[in-house]
């Protein structure tokens, strides 16, 4: 692999507005620059992504391999030591990756995510400035236990410092990123009745990985479950509190649009070993009056239909994401209408990507034949990917919002999933 962990070519310093780290919009350099970076380290994957989902390893070459293209420190400023990109940067590159490995992908998007919670939650600009330049300094990898459907974890302070107890699943990254993001509401001390948002080192004494994922597809996300047993919390290891504030809650929308995005990467990753399989098929089916299959019009009705319906998903996509960087760059200035018009039109992608990566994932088979079966070639791991994935929170809910969006103007209540 060569060198690509160098500076973004696009962007001077800027000055940080409010809370938001994060100013403007990606320009043509800074997309391509990344792009091909994101590339290059998709090609590396696809060479063992097979044999890895297999044997389910845990991903620590995979986020090495994040770590040294420097894709980890693409969100965070220059003026920090970071690469200064955007978002829609970022979710462009977590869709490059998924074509090949979706679970190195989601590794990634939650880095991004997660890392960012610095200033999602972090109102004291000079904290968020030493957790991002800690993020610089140590090379940090960012996953988090905030699983919302498992009991809320307990923060008691001992007189001294605070002691994190609790249990979540789908810890994804836990276990091989350094610093697991976590919330819990305070009892006692400093942050008493605040929902404190903490940063912990994932191998702190009393942090337990449990190493229990083995599911049907993203295998090597590493998305087992984690236990708290007395951690040591220190004020040095607070990102913030939660204080319900607009702003803050835009990582949600963050979340549902970065799985908006590994969907079509799928879906478009899933195509594009389709094609080959096709092109290298010799003769047609022969009832067909074609000489080959990729020449027999039912097989190019097929990809005509899968294609157009992943090109759809792909503008709806790239608008999204680009909005995302108009609306975090506000920071403080973010009203509740702007979250709700933003979380309803991120909805409307989550349904059609589901629908879209579901449907190419196995229509697939219908164009590439039996002989695609077999695992060592492995084109289901695309559709074991997003069938494990799709179930993370049922799409049914996200029908029903935009639709009672569009009827009745209602907006779900805020939560980790809405």
């Amino acid at each position: 692999m060569t060198d690509v962990s160098v500076e973004s070519p696009a962007h001077p310093e800027r000055a940080q507005a409010s809370r938001s780290p994060w100013q403007g919009a990606a320009d043509r350099a800074e997309r391509e620059h990344w792009t091909d970076v994101a590339t290059e380290v998709a090609q590396t994957l696809a060479r063992d992504v097979v044999q890895r989902d297999r044997e389910n390893t845990p991903p620590h070459a995979q986020i090495d391999l994040l770590r040294d293209s420097g894709l980890t420190e693409l969100l965070i400023p220059t003026s920090l030591g970071g690469r200064g990109g955007h978002w829609e940067t970022a979710f462009e590159a977590t869709r490059i990756i998924a074509r090949v490995d979706a679970s190195t992908a989601h590794l990634l998007g939650y880095h991004y995510l997660n890392q960012a919670c610095i200033a999602f939650y972090g109102h004291d600009v000079e904290r968020q400035n030493r957790w991002f330049r800690r993020s610089i300094d140590e090379r940090l990898t960012w996953s988090d236990a905030f699983n919302p459907v498992d009991p809320d974890l307990s923060l008691e302070f001992d007189g001294t410092d605070y002691r994190l107890n609790g249990f979540k699943k789908f810890a994804t990254g836990s276990s091989v990123t350094d610093i697991v993001i976590t919330g819990a509401p305070a009892s006692g001390g400093p942050y008493d009745g605040n929902l404190v948002i903490i940063g912990v080192d994932s191998r702190r004494e009393g942090v337990h990985h449990l190493d229990d994922w083995d599911n049907i597809g993203y295998r090597t996300s590493d998305s087992g479950s984690v236990r708290f047993d007395s951690v040591r919390v220190t004020d040095a290891d607070v990102v913030g509190v939660d204080k319900g504030d607009p702003f803050s809650t835009v990582v949600t929308p963050g979340v549902q649009l970065l799985f908006g995005n590994i969907y079509l990467g799928i879906a478009q990753g899933a195509l594009a070993q389709g094609r080959e399989v096709t092109l290298a098929r010799r003769g047609a089916w022969f009832l067909s009056t074609a000489e080959r299959y990729s020449d027999d019009p039912l097989t190019q009705r097929t990809y005509g239909d899968l294609v157009s319906h992943t090109a759809a998903v792909e503008a709806l996509a790239d608008s999204l994401n680009r909005r995302y960087d108009e609306v975090v760059e506000r920071g403080d200035a973010v009203t509740a209408a702007d979250r709700a018009d933003l979380e309803v039109a991120i909805a409307r992608l989550k349904v059609v990507a589901n629908d879209v990566g579901l449907d190419v994932a196995s229509r697939i088979y219908d164009v590439t034949g039996a002989n695609s079966t077999r695992s060592g070639l492995g084109l289901d791991l695309h559709w074991r990917n997003i069938r494990t994935h799709s179930l993370h929170d049922p799409v049914d809910y996200k029908r029903v919002e935009v639709g009672a969006h569009y009827l009745l103007g209602t907006v779900q209540p805020i939560s980790l999933y809405t």
